[in-house]
């Protein structure tokens, strides 16, 4: 067997070699794919009511943030702001950065713990109180990718290999979904996932109004769903609904994704398969353009499938959690089992101010998408990546990693 190559359900992987000056961290975006559809299972093997440590509700933690909510405290900060100048210092590029080159030695068994109850556990957390105010923007993403080195391996998150993205009101247009991605405008987000293992925002500054998170427990909305609308949950475990790329694609592949919304976990026999989820319904609705007219080559949303999304949105809103990011406030969830919405938003009017007197900046966040791979101890997805290191995400070709400290 070749160096780096690994065997596991049949499906060879290989985190491919790459050439440090282009990824300086020695890793590469694996990208968008289909599943192996032979390992995806069938409704019928999905649980009727799913277990665990994953499934929460949001009455336990709706009045309890201290469960799930952590300030940093002075000598923490210290320790972060410390590990950020001397990782500036190095004139190492921010694409490089790791574990290896960002120290935290208080610090880092916090984010081990952390790492381990966002894989496994409840799937979601705040921190508060970093200094973003005070600091710049270069020190602000330095220390928020530092951070999130002791997660996961930071993934693209775009065709331009943007692995620092910027949520923030460009003034795009909300409505030209197969084109517009919605972070980079401020209109409603549904409750979706995102394309990578763990999420990541920093809020670097607050809207006028809106702008607010809602998180939902995905294994809550499965069993809430097999309960009262089990043919929805069956229409969301067929392996036919189609996810536009919106054009973000390497050359030989399809402009669309097929895929289920629910899926099982690879049972490797030693532990119950997990139900997770990937869906964005941006990216379901979007494609008009090559399901009507005379070169139509996907099929068009079924009456079911409407309805199934329908169903989904509603119930997701039902058994919420509401959570608002101040500055310095970091949020990280699972993809795996949590979905997460965004309420629309208005930025400060010109000429605004702060509460310190100081002009009032546009809502900005920074975000991050992260890969915790099978092969660390992530879930066992069936995708023919499932041990890279830098599984998920979205990669266009050989498009390096850049970090803008800024939207572009």
């Amino acid at each position: 067997m070749a160096p780096g190559l690994v065997e596991a359900s049949g499906v060879q992987t290989l985190d491919r070699p790459v050439k440090l000056s282009v990824f300086p961290d020695g890793f590469k975006t694996s990208g968008q794919h289909p599943p192996i559809y032979s390992q995806v299972r069938p409704y019928a093997d999905f649980p009727k009511i799913h277990t665990g440590p994953t499934l929460w509700k949001a009455e336990d933690y709706r009045e309890n943030p201290d469960l799930w909510t952590h300030r940093f405290t002075e000598e923490e900060v210290a320790e972060i702001s410390n590990a950020t100048d001397q990782f500036i210092k190095s004139g190492t590029p921010l694409t490089g950065i790791s574990k290896a080159n960002f120290h935290l030695p208080y610090l880092s068994e916090r984010m081990e713990d952390l790492r381990q109850d966002l894989i496994n556990g409840k799937g979601f957390y705040r921190f508060r109180g970093l200094p973003v105010q005070e600091w710049d923007l270069q020190k602000c993403a330095t220390a928020y990718m530092g951070l999130g080195t002791y997660l996961g391996y930071f993934v693209s998150q775009n065709g331009r290999g943007h692995v620092l993205g910027h949520v923030k009101d460009l003034g795009e247009d909300p409505t030209k979904t197969d084109r517009v991605r919605i972070y980079r405008t401020n209109a409603r987000q549904y409750f979706h996932t995102d394309g990578s293992d763990i999420v990541g925002l920093l809020c670097i500054a607050k809207s006028f109004s809106g702008g607010e998170s809602d998180i939902a427990s995905t294994h809550h909305v499965f069993n809430v769903l097999q309960e009262r609308h089990p043919d929805v949950t069956e229409t969301l475990c067929e392996p036919n609904w189609y996810f536009d790329r919106k054009g973000e694609l390497s050359e030989g592949e399809e402009n669309w994704i097929r895929g289920s919304v629910f899926y099982l976990e690879n049972d490797t026999g030693n532990s119950t398969p997990r139900v997770y989820a990937r869906l964005d319904p941006n990216n379901v609705t979007s494609l008009a353009r090559f399901n009507s007219g005379p070169d139509a080559r996907i099929p068009p949303l079924s009456d079911k499938q409407k309805y199934a999304l329908e169903v989904f949105e509603k119930t997701c809103a039902e058994l919420s959690l509401h959570m608002i990011l101040a500055p310095g406030d970091i949020q990280f969830l699972s993809n795996s089992h949590v979905f997460h919405a965004r309420t629309a938003y208005t930025d400060h009017p010109a000429g605004a101010v702060d509460e310190n007197g100081r002009p009032a900046r546009r809502r900005h966040l920074m975000r991050l998408w992260l890969s915790a791979p099978e092969s660390e101890g992530g879930w066992k997805l069936p995708y023919h990546d499932s041990l890279e290191k830098k599984r998920g995400g979205i990669q266009v070709n050989d498009t390096p990693p850049v970090c803008p400290l800024d939207a572009e």
